[in-house]
């Protein structure tokens, strides 16, 4: 099957869901835009990249106001934390009443309240289709006690039950080799 026919095929609400079976955190990325106003959107694809040098990645929507500020600026990731509910929906378009508190002492703005905290100096940019994949190198961070928010199907959910315990190593280093998945059988 060709590339065209798949995409042909392929109903987009499908692939929404199956994209939205990935539980992930919930980040507001936030910059100082050419104007001097500051500017966030809510951005649900993070990804830590590189621990040397310390790279992170998100990825907007083109359209967003924010990801039009982006090119070649620094930014704040904000990952929000369980008690910003009201954060996420005031940057994912459905403002509540009242603004997000912002710091605005740094070189980028930063939300108030967050589970942890990246300011980025800008990276690299990378065409992402209908997106944009901004890769910015962290240059301060802080880190709180705060349970992260939680994205899941399309709903916002607290962190629950801990499964397993906690080992030594961090998840972060990966597998030192790949590993095969044994015989296939029918």
């Amino acid at each position: 099957m060709t590339q065209e026919a798949v995409r042909a095929t392929m109903d987009a609400r499908q692939l929404r869901s199956a994209f939205g079976r990935f539980a992930t955190g919930v980040t507001v990325v936030t910059t100082q835009g050419t104007d001097g106003k500051p500017y966030g959107a809510m951005v649900t694809a993070f990804a830590a990249v590189s621990m040397d040098p310390p790279l992170a990645q998100i990825t907007l929507t083109r359209s967003s106001r924010t990801a039009r500020h982006l090119d070649g600026s620094s930014f704040a990731i904000n990952i929000l934390s369980e008690r910003q509910l009201e954060v996420a929906r005031h940057f994912a378009g459905r403002p509540t009443h009242g603004r997000p508190e912002w710091d605005l002492r740094g070189g980028v703005p930063v939300l108030a309240g967050n589970a942890a905290t990246l300011e980025c100096r800008a990276w690299n940019n990378y065409d992402g289709g209908d997106h944009v994949i901004v890769v910015g190198e962290v240059r301060s961070l802080t880190v709180c006690d705060a349970a992260p928010l939680i994205f899941h199907a399309g709903v916002f959910h607290r962190l629950g039950e801990q499964l397993g315990e906690r080992r030594g190593e961090s998840w972060f280093a990966g597998a030192q080799s790949f590993q095969p998945l044994g015989t296939h059988r029918h």
